[in-house]
Formats: C-alpha cells, structure tokens, sequence
C-alpha cells in the first residue's frame, strides 16, 4: 500500500510517498481501507516539531515523539473508511462497515491507504449524513471541543466566549456550547465572522478591530480554542468562580468510544456539523501540511485518499 512516511523533522518536504507493508489485523483488530483522512495543525506540529509550549516540555515530547528522529513514521490522527478484514475475534464490527476514527492512540497512520484498528478503539459506524471528509474531520476538534466545554461545567444560561471559533476545535465548541443552551461569543478574524455566524454564535468579534476585554462584557466560560490567548487577559473577562480553558493546556481525555458516540448521535440529529475548508487529494498531503501551517485555514482541511467515496 502506499502512505506518507517522515524519517526525520523537518518542513513538508519530508513527507514521502512510499510503498510499505499493508497492515494484517491481529485477532481484535479490523482493517480499514481508508477513504478520508485531514491534516491538522497536530500532524504539521509533529512533523515539525515546532512545539507551541514552554521549552521545558521539550524533553518528555522528545520522549514521545522521538529523540532522534520520528517514533512513528506516518502522520494522520483521524479517518472515515470502510471495514474490508476482520480478525477472528472482532465482535462489534463487520465487513463492509462504513466507520470513523481517532487514530491519536494506535500511533497515528492516518495518511496512508490502510489502517488496522482494535475493535475498542474510539471507533464508530460513520454518521450517515455525512461524506468520508466530512465523518474524517469529525473526531479530533469534535471530541476535544467536548472535553474542553465540559471541563468547565458547562450549563444551560451561561455565557462562553470562544478565542479562535472559526478553527477546527472553535466551530465545534460553538456548535456544542449553543447545544448546552449557552450564549455564545465567537471571537475570530475579518474573514470569518460569516462562518461563526453560522455556527450558530450569538454574538461575534472581531479581534482585529475590537478588544473584548473593553466592552464590558463578562463570561462564565473563556475557552482559547488555539492556545494564544494569555490567562491573564482572559480572567480580565471572567465572572467570579468562571473558567479559563486552555487548549494547549487541558485537551486531555477526550478521546473515548463514548465521546465520538455522542457526536455521531447530535451530527445525525443534525446539531452538529463538520466545517471543511478544503478537500486536498492523497498525493497533495505535503501541500495540505504547507497550507495548515499557515494558520489560517477555517475548520478543517481533509484528504481524500480513495476515489471511490460515497
């Protein structure tokens, strides 16, 4: 099969088309013929390793990613794809099964022609309203929107404000906070406040013509959808007992069955939609990498990797 392979950190440039192995599923495992993937400023992060944090957390990213050079060679956390193998003691799934997942904790791979999954991975049967590229950009904004909403107590009445909405996470959380019943300000760029309009905001900013820590207004939830919002400045907006979440700093444990569960269940409902910026093909991954990093790209950007999806 083939698949984008890294060898070492560097630009897009060292992403590589090979051919390499087709992965066998072991007894738990399915096998996925992948039909749609994305690139996320994660993958373009661990190419690069360009690492948005404090140097000190160098070390144990190095530790995971690799010291030398990539741990694991083929980037790509999410996909939407059809079951084509099983192995002997896959229960929940069948062949044929049109499903969408996390890769984030079965060493990436999502950039490549096929991917073994275990049967309990955070894997779904894919939302039936939705492309591949829309079911593949689901999972990794999706869920962790969800985590990061719910870290801070989320309710009914609350007014959130979200830095960043027009991105992958942001598009979710605004989509997701306006499903908890909050009042929902999106702060984003020129260019985007159509889209977060959209999503359903209540109120937009736009952060290259207004300050909101100026016009008065205080919020129960300041959510930094893209890590660059300095605390100090949000807590300049926060009521008493309200809460400050990071991305860079909280998106943790969000990754389950029962999260990505949930999200198919509002997307087929249609509560919730997956924003797609751009559609790249297989062999342009490289170009989706120089585009991604660029920053401004508006929800998601996904490839299709088979020519057959329906």
């Amino acid at each position: 099969m083939k698949a984008f392979v890294y060898n070492k950190y560097g630009s897009a440039d060292v992403l590589q088309l090979k051919e390499v192995d087709k992965p066998i599923p072991r007894d738990n495992e399915v096998l996925i013929k992948i039909h749609a993937t994305t690139v996320t400023i994660g993958d373009t992060i661990m190419r690069s390793f360009k690492l948005p944090t404090p140097r000190w957390q160098w070390i144990p990213a190095r530790l995971y990613l690799g010291i030398r050079g990539p741990r694991r060679h083929v980037l790509g956390m999410e996909l939407a794809g059809e079951i084509e193998a099983l192995g002997q003691d896959v229960t929940r799934f069948s062949v044929g099964d049109q499903v969408f997942a996390s890769t984030f904790r079965e060493n990436f791979g999502g950039h490549a022609e096929y991917k073994c999954m275990p049967e309990d991975g955070v894997m779904a049967l894919k939302p039936e309203n939705l492309t591949y590229e829309e079911a593949a950009a689901v999972p990794g904004g999706g869920m962790t929107a969800l985590q990061l909403l719910r870290k801070g107590n989320i309710e009914s009445g609350q007014k959130v404000l979200i830095n960043g909405a027009s991105g992958a996470v942001g598009t979710n959380a605004v989509q997701l906070a306006k499903h908890f019943g909050a009042e929902v300000t999106g702060v984003c760029s020129t260019a985007n406040l159509k889209l977060v309009e959209l999503m359903g905001a209540d109120k937009v900013i736009d952060y290259t013509r207004e300050d909101f820590t100026q016009n008065g207004e205080m919020y129960d939830i300041v959510l930094d959808a893209v890590g660059k919002l300095p605390s100090s400045k949000a807590k300049q907006v926060l009521k008493q007992g309200g809460a400050y979440i990071n991305v860079l700093a909280s998106a943790d444990d969000g990754d389950t069955i029962e999260n990505l569960t949930f999200l198919k269940e509002l997307i087929e409902a249609g509560r919730l939609k997956p924003v797609i910026d751009r559609i790249y093909q297989f062999e342009q991954i490289p170009e989706a990498h120089r585009y991604v990093e660029q920053g401004h790209k508006k929800g998601n950007v996904a490839i299709t990797v088979a020519s057959d999806n329906t």
